[in-house]
């Protein structure tokens, strides 16, 4: 009997079958189902190789291959040592940020993109990130925020803190907006960027920078997210000059 089907009957025939995997994808694609279930839990150790290997019935070098993948996706992490072993990733706002920012990284030492795009995109986001910090700001964020100014206040443009100071102030602001996902962005592009780093931080330009920092405070503090924007804008654009000089 001719078993050819016609592409009439090809389109109708009943759909039972589904790609076929290899071993290693199999495996892969298992684990994975079992993080975004919920049956491995973020910060989960995974059983051993040899215990997977056993569990799938493949070699470890097989189970090795597939949690290599998973690495890769950042789904899991593995640890080196005696009490190490593959762990689930953490999959929340905090760890997206971070993602965010190695894939930026990542991207930028490649060269497929260029630090003023980078730089351009975090004052898009700031902008309605400070905007919204005012509106929503809580006086632990406001309390929070003063303290770190007055630390940039009180010390050398060459002191050490300067650049972890900067990223705290910035990421201060984005929790504050009450939005997760867009401080986690604001937390990635700052981070990767890390202008104060790059800065030639003279006193002038210290000084400069911290009495902005004041200002936006200031704007926060009253709720007044038209000022807030003003501020913020003024901030990033000396940044921004300072950073790329035409």
């Amino acid at each position: 009997m001719d078993s050819t089907l016609t592409n009439d009957e090809s389109n109708s025939a009943k759909l039972i079958g589904q790609r076929v995997l290899r071993p290693r994808q199999q495996v892969e694609e298992r684990i994975r189902a079992a993080i975004f279930s919920g049956d491995l839990r973020s910060g989960e150790r995974l059983p051993a190789e040899a215990e997977l290997a056993r569990q799938f019935e493949v070699s470890r070098t097989t189970v090795r291959e597939a949690l290599r993948s998973l690495t890769t996706q950042n789904l899991i992490d593995k640890v080196p040592g005696a009490g190490g072993g593959s762990f689930v990733r953490s999959i929340d706002h905090h760890s997206l940020g971070t993602l965010l920012q190695e894939s930026l990284h990542n991207l930028l030492t490649l060269g497929s993109l260029g630090g003023e795009e980078v730089a351009m995109v975090r004052q898009y986001l700031e902008v309605p990130s400070t905007r919204l910090a005012a509106e929503h700001r809580t006086e632990e964020d406001l309390n929070e925020l003063r303290e770190i100014v007055e630390q940039q206040r009180t010390i050398s443009v060459d002191d050490p803190n300067v650049p972890d100071l900067d990223e705290r102030f910035h990421a201060a602001i984005a929790r504050a907006s009450g939005n997760r996902v867009l401080g986690s962005f604001v937390h990635a592009l700052h981070r990767e960027t890390e202008p104060v780093h790059y800065l030639d931080l003279s006193p002038s330009v210290g000084k400069t920078t911290v009495k902005q920092h004041q200002k936006i405070v200031k704007a926060i503090a009253e709720r007044d997210p038209d000022a807030a924007e003003a501020a913020i804008v003024e901030h990033l654009g000396y940044l921004r000059k300072h950073l790329f000089p035409s």
